[in-house]
């Protein structure tokens, strides 16, 4: 204990009575009863501790004192005659014979009420994050977020794992994201980079002989928040095993990951390895989705020979996906909402139609189904009560939008949505190319740096958008938690690879020079994932947004508003990194 108290405001019990004590902490509240007798409550980090002040002296002298002032409060441990059963200190209470002021607020009004910030706007709380973080439900959060780190770093060394921590300025690196730069001072004109994820420095530590490598680690990239999704930075548990395979990450995740949400999530029940394996393809075809919920047992039919003939236009020369939902009672005002959610989220329009129990199409769309009735029930194996959503479209589309209102639907439907667990899985067999939106042409799919299935001969003999890669996503809950993959450490596999998207022997040395170079020195194979720590966290703690379990996060512009960030700098900084400002005369 610090010398400048003997107890914390959350330690105090029954057995201490008669004790004289010194307590530390925050002005909480004062209920002042009459000139002599108040009841202040005082807080800190463990908890409070109701003091008794029964002198008009020592009740004038707080007057002059503002709530959330530090205070030291030194007195005797009585029992209390109205204990509080719902406070851990409720049996006792402090008779004050001293009270100092540590350190003053010297604002007589707050911009929210401690114990209420998280009604306050999102905003005022980012700016004010020094007393968000007061509130001890927003407190917790933190203190949960060290613990689960520290179990996730325990366990990982338990499987033989070093920590071993990897640079963060270094050069840039194609992640996918745009890159946040850093001008070195002494070399004119070239930049660092802060590294999107530890990626190349984790498979050079591969080639260097060290076995299996883990690190808390920070990244960085310059993209839009989300949800799910700080702007700016985060961290992943990044780790790497030498000689192994896809098997061998999916054990040791399964064995580190699921006792983590279980100890700590607001679910108490994971999923027991092994995680259930679904392919990218089959993702996409049963739920319309790469990062599926499997607590929703709903699942796609493609009735795109079924009804595209129907007259209803949307169907006509598009794909179309059906989810049949059984014990459906929704009213008309819930499917409503659904159908215009679906199109809010997909952008594209959901359509639906009943067999009711009395075995007639009903509702929706189902005038365009009457001449096929028969046809459309033994289709989609109807039964009477069944309900069928349905999304319209390019394949891709379709399935997009189908994905949205299958999430919807089982949402709203308790007998297809298991809500009180953690359900992982696998998605594998990722497209080792793809077409570009915005290029049209080839581009990596997933991860420039993952092994095609097949090899050589796969690269040089198969139709790209046929090859697949040992590239793997782990999702929970409908929540991608990390991407992972088995490296390509062959230099001639990997030359061949960046061939296919135009890059040549020599773009690939000069753009990725130390790791081609080492792995020109006898690399093992090797293997790796990162799961996002921010997005686990969230999960674990039932939070819709990831900034309720960071510290100190930054707002949906990638501002921080507390500290004033991004900020202007001196002449004399830019001048010293060689920098000058040109400003964008089209955007004045």
């Amino acid at each position: 204990m610090t010398q400048s108290r003997t107890h914390t405001c959350n330690a105090l019990r029954l057995a201490n009575v008669g004790e004289s004590v010194t307590l530390v902490g925050w002005y909480d509240n004062m209920r002042k009863v009459s000139r002599n007798l108040g009841f202040l409550i005082l807080r800190d980090f463990y908890g409070t501790t109701q003091c008794v002040i029964e002198s008009e002296e020592m009740l004038d002298a707080l007057n002059n004192v503002n709530n959330e002032s530090t205070l030291s409060v030194t007195g005797v441990v009585r029992e209390r005659s109205n204990k509080n059963p719902r406070l851990e200190t409720g049996d006792i209470e402090v008779v004050p014979t001293e009270i100092k002021v540590l350190g003053k607020c010297i604002y007589n009004e707050l911009p929210f009420e401690i114990a209420r910030s998280k009604e306050a706007d999102e905003a005022v709380r980012l700016k004010y994050r020094y007393l968000d973080l007061r509130n001890p439900a927003v407190k917790e959060k933190m203190v949960l977020r060290s613990k689960i780190i520290a179990e996730l770093r325990q366990s990982m060394i338990a499987h033989d794992f070093l920590e071993i921590t990897t640079p963060i300025l270094t050069c840039s690196s194609p992640e996918g994201a745009r890159d946040y730069l850093v001008p070195a001072r002494n070399h004119p004109g070239k930049f660092y980079a802060l590294p999107q994820a530890p990626q190349q420095f984790k498979q050079i530590l591969m080639t260097s002989g060290f076995d299996r490598y883990f690190q808390i680690a920070p990244c960085f990239r310059d993209e839009d928040a989300r949800a799910d999704r700080s702007p700016g930075e985060f961290y992943q548990m990044d780790m790497e095993m030498a000689f192994a395979s896809q098997d061998d990450v999916f054990a040791i995740i399964e064995d580190v990951i699921p006792p983590v949400f279980a100890k700590y999530g607001v679910y108490k029940k994971a999923s027991d390895a092994p995680f259930r394996r679904i392919s990218y393809r089959d993702a996409l075809a049963l739920y319309g989705s790469d990062k599926p919920d499997l607590r929703n047992d709903l699942t796609l039919q493609d009735a795109t020979s079924l009804l595209s003939d129907c007259g209803f236009a949307p169907f006509a020369q598009n794909s179309v996906q059906a989810i049949v939902v059984d014990g459906f009672t929704a009213t008309r005002k819930v499917i409503d909402k659904i159908m215009a959610d679906c199109e809010m989220i997909s952008g594209q329009k959901g359509y639906w139609f009943k067999l009711d129990e009395a075995g007639e199409l009903t509702g929706g769309i189902a005038k365009f189904l009457q001449e096929k009735k028969a046809e459309v029930i033994a289709g989609l194996s109807l039964k009477p009560g069944d309900f069928v959503g349905l999304a319209a479209g390019g394949r891709q589309t379709a399935l997009k939008t189908a994905g949205v209102l299958r999430r919807l639907l089982g949402e709203n439907c308790e007998k297809h949505m298991k809500k009180d667990c953690y359900e992982f899985c696998w998605i594998v067999d990722f497209p080792m190319y793809e077409i570009g939106e915005e290029s049209g042409e080839l581009e990596f799919c997933h991860n420039p740096f993952s092994m095609p299935q097949g090899g050589m001969e796969a690269l040089d003999g198969e139709n790209p958008l046929e090859i697949l890669a040992y590239q793997y996503d782990l999702v929970c809950n409908g929540v991608e938690l990390s991407s992972g993959a088995v490296r390509n450490h062959d230099p001639e596999i990997m030359v061949r690879a960046f061939s296919l998207v135009g890059l040549k022997e020599e773009d690939v040395k000069a753009k990725f020079p130390a790791m081609y170079n080492a792995f020109c020195y006898g690399a093992p194979p090797h293997a790796g994932i990162a799961p996002g720590v921010d997005r686990m966290i969230m999960l674990i703690a039932g939070e819709e947004s990831i900034r309720e379990i960071i510290p100190f996060p930054m707002n949906k512009n990638a501002q921080d508003v507390m500290m004033g960030a991004p900020s202007s700098v001196s002449e004399k900084q830019l001048a010293d990194v060689h920098i000058a400002i040109v400003k964008d005369d089209a955007k004045e």
